[in-house]
């Protein structure tokens, strides 16, 4: 789990396409923790004029994780109708009976997907308060061929896979810029790694850092104007942040320790990062001027992969009798920490996704790495992608 300077190569085939996916019946999940929130009953009556919305719009319902869906209209809670008209589509929303919410969008037959996506975004928006959850994109590695990963992205369900980087080497540690526009990754080459930004629009990509050893683990900042990146250029390996378009930098550590994967508060003046300075992999949180840094109180033998959400919960692995569990702790220090999910297999680099309540992981087991959406108020898992070669580092 805690990065080192060289990757593990593992041998696997090439990557599948996302159609023969297949899930393995591998042991149940165990959860830990019950429900602390139960989700609204809601029963999907279809859309009239088009048998294709009425589909997808059911999975986005189910996949979202906001709804429990029933089969009958007087069990549920809300109700949800829609009808198509020419190049418009409608939807109506009631819950009891009672009117709640209405809106219409532009409708193209090619355009279902996307339309759907939309569509239940707004009404996770006008409902809970949840922005572009259904339109937002997953970003991961997958091996290509031994000894070589490439980065792809995916719909927040693991549909419509896109593949990002060809660089016929190992590319890895994809982290969002905001907006969902430009990616950063690390890249290896013969004799060091950089770190490159790939810009999704026009498929241009630039070296933002190219010092000598180690460079890596970026993690731009929620403003965009800043990276966090651990670096060996000094002979250590310490965590520095520097700006994304000028020769600005700054050394956050400089101790004996390793650092890496480093992650950024929702406001920008704090990171944290894993340090091995106590003599195994640890959570510490640093202000962004060098000062102010602490070790977080986690679970586990080792915490590692932090990352924050909107809310100021940071989301980690945490090793656990043998393995890793998916945990998660308040960085206030105001709420004990918990873990969400344990079951066999190690869980890694869990990234939260914009509602603040679900968490994209790898769980790895028996030499095979799967990408899951974790649902951290229930300890629900549901895997999202699936196959003979290994998905790991995935980034929401």
């Amino acid at each position: 789990m805690f990065q080192s300077f060289t990757l593990k190569i593992i041998v696997a085939l090439v990557l599948t396409v996302h159609s023969v996916f297949v899930f393995s019946a591998e042991s149940k999940l165990r959860i830990l923790k019950s429900a602390v929130a139960k989700n609204p009953t809601l029963y999907n009556k279809g859309v009239a004029g088009s048998a294709a919305m009425t589909k997808r719009v059911d999975r986005d319902l189910r996949n979202c994780g906001w709804f429990n869906l029933v089969d009958t209209e007087y069990s549920a809670e809300y109700t949800l109708s829609g009808s198509v008209s020419g190049r418009k589509i409608k939807f109506i929303l009631r819950r009891g009976g009672v009117f709640a919410l209405s809106f219409a969008m532009r409708f193209k037959t090619g355009k279902v997907v996307s339309t759907s996506q939309l569509a239940v975004d707004h009404i996770l928006k006008k409902l809970f308060k949840v922005r572009k959850l259904c339109v937002s994109k997953i970003a991961f590695c997958a091996e290509t061929k031994p000894g070589r990963k490439e980065i792809f992205t995916c719909d927040y369900d693991g549909g419509r896979i896109k593949r990002i980087t060809r660089n016929h080497t190992l590319s890895v540690e994809p982290d969002w810029e905001p907006g969902q526009r430009r990616l950063v990754y690390t890249m290896y080459g013969k004799s060091n790694t950089d770190i490159i930004e790939y810009d999704l629009a026009s498929r241009r990509s630039r070296r933002l850092v190219h010092f000598n050893g180690l460079n890596s683990g970026a993690a731009v900042s929620p403003d965009g104007k800043y990276f966090a990146v651990i670096l060996s250029k000094d002979g250590s390996v310490d965590l520095y942040v520097k700006s994304m378009d000028t020769r600005w930098m700054r050394r956050i550590t400089k101790d004996k320790a390793a650092e890496s994967s480093p992650c950024w508060s929702p406001s920008g003046a704090t990171l944290c990062y894993v340090s091995d300075r106590s003599g195994s992999p640890r959570l510490y949180t640093a202000s962004i001027n060098g000062k102010k840094r602490r070790r977080l109180a986690t679970l586990g033998v080792e915490a590692v992969s932090p990352d924050y959400s909107a809310g100021g919960i940071i989301v980690y692995a945490a090793k656990m009798g043998g393995n890793y569990a998916i945990a998660v702790l308040d960085a206030t220090g105001e709420k004990t920490p918990r873990v969400v999910l344990s079951a066999a297999g190690d869980w890694e680099s869990p990234s939260w996704a914009p509602d603040n309540r679900h968490v994209v992981a790898s769980r790895k087991i028996d030499g095979h790495s799967s990408l899951f959406v974790i649902d951290t108020w229930t300890g629900r898992a549901r895997r999202i992608l699936a196959g003979q070669v290994p998905f790991s580092m995935p980034s929401w």
